[in-house]
């Protein structure tokens, strides 16, 4: 058998996390708000304001695999994510299990701010690779730039709630 030392085996490429996080208002109950945003669609991505295909699998009542394929920058990019849904608690966790990003993690938490009213608590944790961790000041303008990206894609999706679920005007 032949042994391998510590240096000839091939180590991953070094991580860091960018944290970031936002909230979006619904005109709507939480509960109703819950069940729009977890009833997984083909279409999705179309009312983020993205184009693309996604693959939907359900493991179980509270488990589904979603598979996002879209072009970036002219490539076609994949991203398989598990989520994990807690209706109980009006949560769900959406787990990256693709390459790209792996294990990074999103939490999403519906929050009650009136009978009629309700918010998204989103918070993220970007897993990134480099050979070396940016500087704060390079991992902050990562965090905005993420806020800015998935903040409009829950401003698209609020309003195509907006739509199916009745015309209210946000509080």
């Amino acid at each position: 058998m032949k042994l391998l030392s510590r240096d000839s085996v091939s180590q991953p490429m070094p991580t860091y996390t960018v944290h970031f996080g936002f909230s979006q208002k619904f005109p709507f109950s939480a509960a109703e708000a819950y069940e729009w945003c977890t009833d997984y669609d083909a279409g999705d991505l179309k009312l983020e304001g993205l184009e693309g295909n996604r693959k939907i699998e359900w493991t179980d009542d509270d488990t589904v695999i979603l598979t996002d394929t879209r072009k970036v920058d002219g490539k076609k990019v994949t991203k398989t994510k598990v989520v994990r849904l807690y209706p109980k608690l009006l949560f769900w966790t959406n787990t990256r299990i693709s390459e790209q990003g792996k294990y990074s993690q999103f939490i999403y938490q519906i929050v009650p701010e009136g009978k009629n009213v309700s918010r998204l608590d989103y918070h993220g944790a970007q897993i990134e690779e480099a050979d070396t961790k940016p500087s704060s000041k390079e991992i902050a303008a990562m965090a905005k730039k993420l806020v800015k990206e998935d903040s409009q894609a829950w401003v698209n999706l609020a309003e195509a709630m907006r739509k199916d679920l009745g015309h209210k005007k946000p509080s």
